[in-house]
């Protein structure tokens, strides 16, 4: 009988493998306690609304009213739109609960649920009318999603409407522990479509599975919707390279003391454009000027996709942030490779060249900018 020697590197291994292990094990707890907590959000809301006693009272303010009221992070109107849908979508969750997430739902729930246990309806809902899958349709098991599947991974599920089409991508992302970046990427290749189109399927899925890098456990925790549900803050969320997150640190200082009335209002401001969540590097608000201004900072050559991402945002501020008295938003784009430095000023609406005027002489000059930039950055050398 062999005896198995401990050396220094089946050291490096036990402590590398438990590591993963456990890592693992904590990523599913946050997973499908996140999950769960937003599928029971999507539930309740649904209950309220079908039978709330004062659902009248609030009718389509509702989520706004209780997003105002609830003030969580993260849990804004949109999302709690979001758990609704989530809920829709996919009904069948509610019987397949555990014991340990039961215990917190209301006792008239729990009654209804065991009624329809007896029936052995397994996707029959509770007592509210939800759209439910049929015992005829195909769906994955709602072990398998809360198991397999983050929140991130079924927010953009619950964009497809079709039933099937949205099972086939559970399958295929399950099979191939796709991140969501690769299962949105899939969706908008048209994975689906051009499956249905192939004379051989089979194929086609072992050629897609063979170029995909699967998942790891940091991508799900870095989500972030795993962030707010753990408190932790947004800009957290947000991967920066060290040199980045240095000129951003240094950027923001430099703003704000170069006297031209800056006022800071936020670092890796979190907006919510549709169904897709953004983060502005620098949010400053001018009170002379009376206008945010927004600052976007690439360590990266200048392309189109930068200023048209810059553009975006001063339009939703324009949209969704702008008071009545504000002047149009300004956005600075700061571009840099190496030791070049290009700096764009976006100033979308703003047709009036004497205003532009104004704001440029409120503002610090492209050359200060770019010196600027170009000092950080031998710093780095």
């Amino acid at each position: 009988m062999s005896k198995e020697v401990l050396n220094f590197n089946s050291l490096v291994s036990l402590v590398e493998q438990t590591h993963l292990h456990f890592q693992q094990q904590a990523v599913k707890a946050v997973n499908v306690s996140l999950t769960i907590r937003n599928y029971l959000i999507g539930f309740y809301l649904v209950e309220f609304e079908q039978k709330g006693e004062d659902r009248a009272a609030y009718g389509e303010k509702l989520l706004d009213n209780l997003a105002y009221k609830l003030r969580i992070k993260g849990l804004v109107s949109a999302e709690l739109s979001r758990c609704r849908q989530f809920y829709y979508c996919y009904p069948h969750i509610l019987g397949a609960l555990t014991q340990e997430y039961k215990n917190i739902l209301p006792s008239y729930i729990l009654g209804t649920l065991s009624q329809e246990s007896n029936t052995q309806d397994e996707l029959t809902t509770p007592s509210v009318s939800t759209p439910h899958l049929a015992k005829s349709d195909l769906f994955v098991p709602a072990e398998k999603l809360l198991n397999k599947l983050s929140y991130s991974h079924l927010v953009e599920l619950i964009k497809i409407q079709d039933n099937l089409k949205r099972t086939f991508y559970e399958i295929e992302c399950i099979k191939g522990t796709w991140s969501v970046r690769e299962l949105k990427r899939q969706i908008n290749s048209l994975y689906f479509e051009r499956m249905g189109m192939s004379k051989k399927p089979e194929l086609l899925s072992q050629l897609t599975q063979q170029k995909i890098v699967p998942q790891t456990p940091h991508e799900i925790v870095k989500s972030v919707y795993a962030f707010e549900f753990l408190g932790l803050n947004a800009k957290d969320a947000v991967e920066e390279s060290d040199v980045e997150t240095a000129l951003l640190d240094q950027l923001q200082y430099f703003m704000m003391e170069m006297g031209h009335g800056f006022c800071l209002e936020a670092r890796q401001k979190k907006i919510l454009i549709g169904d897709e969540y953004f983060f502005v590097d620098l949010v400053f608000y001018h009170r002379i000027l009376k206008c945010h201004v927004l600052v976007e900072l690439k360590v990266e050559d200048f392309n189109h996709h930068n200023i048209g991402q810059l553009n975006t945002y001063i339009n939703y501020y324009k949209a969704e942030v702008m008071q009545p008295d504000d002047n149009p938003t300004v956005g600075i784009l700061l571009v840099t490779q190496k030791n070049n430095a290009l700096v764009e000023y976006a100033t979308a609406g703003m047709d009036n060249n004497l205003f532009v005027s104004k704001y440029l002489l409120q503002l610090p000059k492209k050359e200060e900018l770019a010196a600027f930039i170009q000092k950080e950055l031998q710093a780095w050398k």
